[in-house]
């Protein structure tokens, strides 16, 4: 029994080292490790700073001002008068057309219906404002849509 009592004083003794060994291999990583991370930690300070410093000095460089340019006196010579000869005056049905109008007028001369193609070729707007003045047209309830593209008089 003695023996026995002996031998595990003995390993108790040798774990208590062993465990106190491992203790000191951990805890010298990790003082490595902390040792590592702050040198990252002022390699990254040091660039902030650097960062800071070159945008305060671009703040505070002023802007590189034109020198004003003495503005030259255009000498304008005078042309003679030439008198305009009366045109040819518009008739006045002509004056009072409108993109709506043109194209509800292009709609109700169809029979069975007319599609954006021929209200193109014959008011010769473009797709934006024909496809506006439709939609105004059927708010309006003047025209009625017979299939897609193709437009009809109420």
């Amino acid at each position: 029994m003695k023996k026995v009592k002996k031998q595990l004083k003995t390993v108790q003794k040798k774990l208590v080292t062993l465990s106190k060994q491992q203790l000191k291999k951990q805890l010298a990583t990790a003082s490595k490790s902390l040792v590592n991370l702050s040198k990252q930690l002022e390699k990254i300070s040091n660039h902030v700073d650097k960062l800071q410093a070159a945008e305060a000095t671009a703040k505070k460089k002023p802007t590189a001002k034109k020198k004003p340019v003495a503005k030259k006196k255009l000498v304008a010579k005078k042309k003679p008068a030439v008198r305009k000869k009366a045109g040819v005056k518009k008739p006045a049905a002509a004056k009072g057309v409108t993109v709506l109008g043109s194209v509800f007028d292009s709609i109700k001369r169809s029979k069975k219906g007319i599609a954006i193609e021929k209200i193109k070729e014959k008011t010769g707007y473009d797709g934006r404002q024909l496809s506006n003045a439709l939609y105004k047209l059927t708010k309006q309830g003047k025209i009625k849509t017979v299939s897609r593209g193709v437009y009809m008089k109420k």
